[in-house]
């Protein structure tokens, strides 16, 4: 009977988070979807506690309880800016989630192994399955726990690097120890070589060797990886942990992290390539860590940045007729979210077009801006991707880019040199005015320099952004 019920409660647990992940692509059912979500994770933690096999469920509900407080205590003290550092250490806890049920895991079936007829009978749960298990199939396992503790291992030192570079612990530049990728190949091919001893039967010291080696490989991989491609990173962690978690269901025989571990990992995946897609970069570099370096000296830029004030930007605002905002992660530093909608809507009120710009790989992390715009309650119809808008720019009257650089960077386009280089970007500098708020002349996070700053057509609005936007408000009466 628990056995059925498990079963029933983990098959409707996926059904759930299957719906949560399909509804996360529109905005519009966004909010239901996390609703999918919360009831399917609760419905599976019940069915587990309660099912077969389950022991020290008090410690569970215990343990479970404090980690809600703890992570209730977060969510209230983390800013908006500062959730792809929180996911990234999300990540983190996943991958080492997965490297201490891989070690138990074997720790457990080396305990059974030793145990004779009787002892064995007598076992339950995870040890009662490890007791019956063929030779064959306790080799398999042993594939899946090497597997889980090595994606494990890689997203947890990964992530702690993303994690760094994100929260500006760590120099956001791409750097690599001497030998570069053929540290990170050694490293795999050792641990391979590793599999097989521990395949052999040659006891704990493999695995151990092994995390060693993808702590490394984690670490390298991703500091190799430049600030300005850190959305992808975010990205790709997230399909690292979500297949840390199928290796893990499969040692525990678990069929519903099995199911979570592959909508997670290939959804993750898929988000990665479409991304890539968007900045031009090839997907395989991206998993070995090596992309973002320039091929060559980059382009001279002739010309001054020319700085406009508030009366300058409202009368270029009260003359236009269309109006595009490009939002970036100066936004949601200065939290100018809210100040940008009020502006949105007074332009809307003396019936100007308003429309929102919003690149693949805007932020850092997917769909940042966006969810930044919900927040702040921007018409969702009126929020554009970069394929449905850039066509518009040479008919705009004035285009306000805030807190962007590198996804409105001609020099994509113009500088084959450049590390961005055939990346798509938003073609701002094509419609006949651009405003761009910034807090000064810096390259920002990328370190990357733009011909957009200097062009005839720009004028630069110096400031935080919110308090720029605030002190255009007034003058929009």
């Amino acid at each position: 009977m628990e056995f059925g019920f498990t079963t029933a409660a983990y098959v409707v647990a996926a059904v759930l988070f299957i719906l949560s992940l399909g509804g996360l692509s529109g905005q519009e059912s966004a909010k239901r979807a996390v609703w999918y979500g919360i009831v399917g994770m609760a419905l599976a933690v019940v069915a587990t506690l309660i099912g077969p096999g389950a022991g020290l469920w008090l410690l569970s509900v215990i343990l479970i309880a404090g980690g809600g407080i703890i992570g209730l205590y977060v969510a209230q003290r983390v800013q908006m800016t500062e959730m792809p550092q929180l996911v990234a250490a999300m990540h983190s806890l996943v991958g080492l989630a997965a490297v201490f049920i891989g070690y138990n895991a074997h720790i457990e079936a080396a305990r059974v192994a030793a145990m004779d007829e009787t002892a064995r009978a007598a076992l339950h749960g995870f040890a009662a399955v490890l007791a019956h298990k063929s030779p064959v199939e306790l080799s398999i396992l042993r594939v899946e726990v090497f597997l889980g503790v090595f994606i494990g291992a890689v997203t947890f030192t990964g992530s702690i690097v993303a994690f760094g570079k994100l929260a500006g612990k760590v120099d956001g530049k791409a750097k690599k120890l001497p030998g570069g990728h053929m540290l990170n190949a050694g490293a795999a091919i050792l641990s391979f070589i590793f599999l097989l001893m521990y395949l052999n039967g040659a006891g704990t010291l493999p695995l151990i060797l092994m995390t060693l080696l993808a702590f490394f490989i984690g670490y390298h991989l991703i500091m190799g990886i430049g600030g300005a491609d850190m959305p992808v990173v975010v990205s790709m962690l997230n399909s690292y942990s979500g297949w840390a978690a199928a290796a893990i269901g499969f040692s525990l025989s678990n069929d519903l992290l099995i199911v979570v571990g592959a909508l997670v990992g290939s959804s993750g995946a898929i988000l990665s390539y479409i991304m890539c897609k968007a900045m031009n970069r090839s997907f395989i570099s991206v998993i070995l860590g090596g992309f973002g370096n320039t091929t060559g000296p980059a382009m001279e830029i002739a010309g001054e940045q020319i700085a406009i004030d508030a009366d300058g930007v409202a009368a270029a605002l009260k003359d236009a007729d269309s109006v595009i905002i490009v939002p970036g992660y100066g936004m949601a530093v200065a939290q100018a979210q809210q100040s940008v909608s009020e502006l949105t809507r007074k332009l809307r009120a003396q019936g100007k077009e308003v429309r929102f710009a919003i690149h693949p790989v805007a932020g850092r992390l997917p769909g940042h801006m966006n969810v930044l715009l919900a927040e702040a309650k921007v018409p969702y119809d009126i929020v554009l991707e970069m394929d449905e808008i850039n066509e518009d720019f040479p008919e705009t009257d004035v285009v306000i880019v805030i807190g962007s650089n590198d996804i409105v960077n001609p020099a994509a386009q113009e500088d084959p040199n450049s590390p961005i280089a055939g990346m798509p970007v938003l073609e701002v500098w094509k419609a006949k005015q651009v405003f761009v708020s910034k807090r000064g002349q810096g390259t920002g996070y990328s370190g990357i320099e733009n011909p957009l700053f200097y062009k005839d057509n720009t004028r630069m609005f110096y400031g935080d952004a919110k308090k720029s936007v605030d002190g255009l408000l007034p003058m929009l009466d």
